[in-house]
Protein backbone atom coordinates (compact mmCIF):
# COMPACT_ATOMS: atom_id res chain seq x y z
CA UNK A 1 0.00 0.00 0.00
CA UNK A 2 1.41 3.51 -0.67
CA UNK A 3 2.59 5.68 2.33
CA UNK A 4 0.57 8.44 1.66
CA UNK A 5 -0.59 9.21 5.60
CA UNK A 6 -4.26 10.46 4.40
CA UNK A 7 -4.31 7.70 1.37
CA UNK A 8 -4.01 5.22 4.14
CA UNK A 9 -5.76 6.96 6.87
CA UNK A 10 -8.50 7.09 4.48
CA UNK A 11 -8.81 3.24 3.27
CA UNK A 12 -7.98 2.25 7.33
CA UNK A 13 -11.24 4.55 7.96
CA UNK A 14 -13.42 2.96 5.64
CA UNK A 15 -12.61 -0.11 6.86
CA UNK A 16 -12.95 0.04 10.30
CA UNK A 17 -16.12 1.37 9.89
CA UNK A 18 -17.60 -1.68 7.94
CA UNK A 19 -17.01 -4.08 10.24
CA UNK A 20 -18.63 -4.50 13.22
CA UNK A 21 -18.10 -2.79 16.55
CA UNK A 22 -14.97 -4.81 17.81
CA UNK A 23 -14.66 -2.26 21.45
CA UNK A 24 -17.97 -2.55 23.25
CA UNK A 25 -19.83 -0.02 21.33
CA UNK A 26 -16.49 1.51 19.83
CA UNK A 27 -14.06 0.70 17.20
CA UNK A 28 -10.48 -0.06 18.16
CA UNK A 29 -7.62 0.47 15.33
CA UNK A 30 -3.90 -0.65 16.04
CA UNK A 31 -0.95 0.99 14.22
CA UNK A 32 1.99 -1.08 15.01
CA UNK A 33 5.51 -1.48 14.06
CA UNK A 34 8.85 -0.29 14.69
CA UNK A 35 10.24 2.75 15.69
CA UNK A 36 10.65 5.59 13.57
CA UNK A 37 8.17 3.76 10.82
CA UNK A 38 5.85 7.06 10.89
CA UNK A 39 3.31 5.41 13.07
CA UNK A 40 2.28 8.90 15.12
CA UNK A 41 1.74 10.55 12.03
CA UNK A 42 -0.60 8.25 10.56
CA UNK A 43 -2.70 8.16 13.59
CA UNK A 44 -3.36 11.98 13.28
CA UNK A 45 -4.11 11.87 9.66
CA UNK A 46 -6.93 8.81 11.12
CA UNK A 47 -7.45 11.37 14.29
CA UNK A 48 -8.00 13.77 11.82
CA UNK A 49 -10.03 12.68 9.42
CA UNK A 50 -12.63 10.63 11.59
CA UNK A 51 -14.55 12.89 13.84
CA UNK A 52 -14.47 12.54 17.78
CA UNK A 53 -11.51 10.17 17.00
CA UNK A 54 -9.27 9.36 20.39
CA UNK A 55 -5.37 8.35 20.07
CA UNK A 56 -3.61 6.93 22.62
CA UNK A 57 0.04 6.83 22.20
CA UNK A 58 1.63 3.66 23.90
CA UNK A 59 5.25 5.19 24.58
CA UNK A 60 2.49 6.96 27.75
CA UNK A 61 1.87 3.61 28.54
CA UNK A 62 5.55 2.36 29.03
CA UNK A 63 7.48 1.85 32.19
CA UNK A 64 10.30 3.91 30.49
CA UNK A 65 12.71 2.30 28.29
CA UNK A 66 12.95 -1.29 29.19
CA UNK A 67 8.63 -0.84 29.50
CA UNK A 68 7.98 -2.99 26.44
CA UNK A 69 7.50 -6.14 28.16
CA UNK A 70 4.60 -4.75 30.48
CA UNK A 71 2.78 -3.33 28.17
CA UNK A 72 0.43 -5.83 27.02
CA UNK A 73 -0.64 -5.93 30.13
CA UNK A 74 -1.45 -2.15 30.38
CA UNK A 75 -3.32 -2.00 27.08
CA UNK A 76 -5.51 -4.67 28.16
CA UNK A 77 -6.38 -3.10 31.34
CA UNK A 78 -7.30 -0.05 29.31
CA UNK A 79 -9.84 -1.72 26.97
CA UNK A 80 -11.11 -4.70 29.09
CA UNK A 81 -13.24 -1.67 30.83
CA UNK A 82 -14.15 -0.39 27.18
CA UNK A 83 -15.36 -3.82 25.94
CA UNK A 84 -17.94 -3.59 28.67
CA UNK A 85 -19.15 -0.25 28.08
CA UNK A 86 -17.18 1.72 30.71
CA UNK A 87 -14.33 4.28 30.40
CA UNK A 88 -11.00 3.22 30.38
CA UNK A 89 -8.08 4.51 32.51
CA UNK A 90 -4.48 5.01 32.13
CA UNK A 91 -1.30 6.49 33.12
CA UNK A 92 1.08 8.56 31.58
CA UNK A 93 4.77 8.04 31.90
CA UNK A 94 6.31 11.18 31.87
CA UNK A 95 9.77 10.26 30.08
CA UNK A 96 11.26 13.41 31.45
CA UNK A 97 10.25 13.03 35.02
CA UNK A 98 10.88 9.47 34.85
CA UNK A 99 8.43 8.16 36.36
CA UNK A 100 4.43 7.70 36.43
CA UNK A 101 2.45 10.69 35.99
CA UNK A 102 -1.43 11.64 35.93
CA UNK A 103 -3.98 9.55 35.14
CA UNK A 104 -5.89 9.76 32.11
CA UNK A 105 -9.45 8.27 30.87
CA UNK A 106 -10.53 7.23 27.52
CA UNK A 107 -14.82 7.46 27.09
CA UNK A 108 -16.45 4.52 25.33
CA UNK A 109 -17.93 4.83 21.87
CA UNK A 110 -16.25 6.19 18.88
CA UNK A 111 -12.97 5.26 17.52
CA UNK A 112 -9.63 4.33 19.52
CA UNK A 113 -6.63 4.68 17.35
CA UNK A 114 -4.04 3.35 19.72
CA UNK A 115 -0.24 3.26 18.08
CA UNK A 116 3.24 2.47 19.08
CA UNK A 117 5.81 -0.23 19.25
CA UNK A 118 4.03 -3.45 20.65
CA UNK A 119 0.48 -1.61 21.37
CA UNK A 120 -0.82 -4.95 19.46
CA UNK A 121 -1.05 -8.38 21.00
CA UNK A 122 -2.80 -11.35 21.13
CA UNK A 123 -4.48 -10.89 24.25
CA UNK A 124 -6.58 -8.05 22.49
CA UNK A 125 -6.34 -9.54 18.98
CA UNK A 126 -10.23 -10.16 19.26
CA UNK A 127 -11.06 -5.93 20.00
CA UNK A 128 -9.08 -4.96 16.89
CA UNK A 129 -11.46 -4.30 14.28
CA UNK A 130 -7.85 -3.09 11.93
CA UNK A 131 -4.25 -3.35 12.66
CA UNK A 132 -1.71 -1.86 10.59
CA UNK A 133 1.71 -2.29 10.75
CA UNK A 134 4.01 0.07 9.31
CA UNK A 135 7.88 -0.44 8.64
CA UNK A 136 10.56 1.44 6.73
CA UNK A 137 14.34 0.43 6.26
CA UNK A 138 16.27 0.32 10.03
CA UNK A 139 18.66 2.90 8.73
CA UNK A 140 16.04 5.47 7.89
CA UNK A 141 14.18 4.74 11.21
CA UNK A 142 17.06 5.11 13.15
CA UNK A 143 17.62 8.65 11.67
CA UNK A 144 14.29 9.75 12.33
CA UNK A 145 14.63 8.67 15.74
CA UNK A 146 17.52 10.23 16.30
CA UNK A 147 16.37 13.83 14.40
CA UNK A 148 13.90 13.79 16.87
CA UNK A 149 15.25 12.57 20.57
CA UNK A 150 18.78 13.36 20.30
CA UNK A 151 22.22 11.47 19.88
CA UNK A 152 22.72 11.46 23.26
CA UNK A 153 19.59 8.47 23.15
CA UNK A 154 21.78 6.24 20.69
CA UNK A 155 22.37 3.89 23.48
CA UNK A 156 18.75 3.83 25.00
CA UNK A 157 17.37 3.28 21.08
CA UNK A 158 20.22 0.75 20.40
CA UNK A 159 18.82 -1.78 23.05
CA UNK A 160 15.12 -0.49 22.44
CA UNK A 161 15.79 -1.85 18.47
CA UNK A 162 16.65 -5.08 20.02
CA UNK A 163 13.62 -5.64 22.60
CA UNK A 164 11.14 -4.52 19.67
CA UNK A 165 12.18 -7.17 17.69
CA UNK A 166 11.82 -9.84 19.97
CA UNK A 167 8.42 -8.65 21.07
CA UNK A 168 7.55 -8.36 16.89
CA UNK A 169 9.05 -11.74 16.53
CA UNK A 170 7.07 -13.65 19.80
CA UNK A 171 3.73 -11.95 18.58
CA UNK A 172 4.03 -12.33 15.36
CA UNK A 173 2.59 -8.75 14.84
CA UNK A 174 3.78 -8.14 11.38
CA UNK A 175 2.57 -11.38 9.89
CA UNK A 176 -1.32 -10.68 11.97
CA UNK A 177 -1.71 -7.08 9.87
CA UNK A 178 -4.14 -6.22 8.07
CA UNK A 179 -2.35 -3.76 6.15
CA UNK A 180 1.99 -3.49 5.44
CA UNK A 181 2.40 0.26 4.81
CA UNK A 182 6.62 0.83 3.78
CA UNK A 183 7.34 4.13 4.69
CA UNK A 184 10.75 4.73 3.26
Amino acid sequence: MTADPHHVARTVADLVHAGPPTLGTGRLVCIDGPAGSGKTTLAAALAELVPRAHVVHSDELLEGWRGLPGLAATVTRLLTPLAGGEPGRWRRWDWHADGWAESREVRPGGLLVLEGVGCWSPAIGHLVGVLVWLEADPGVRLARALERDGDYLRAHWDQWRTDESELFERYRTRSRADFVVRTD
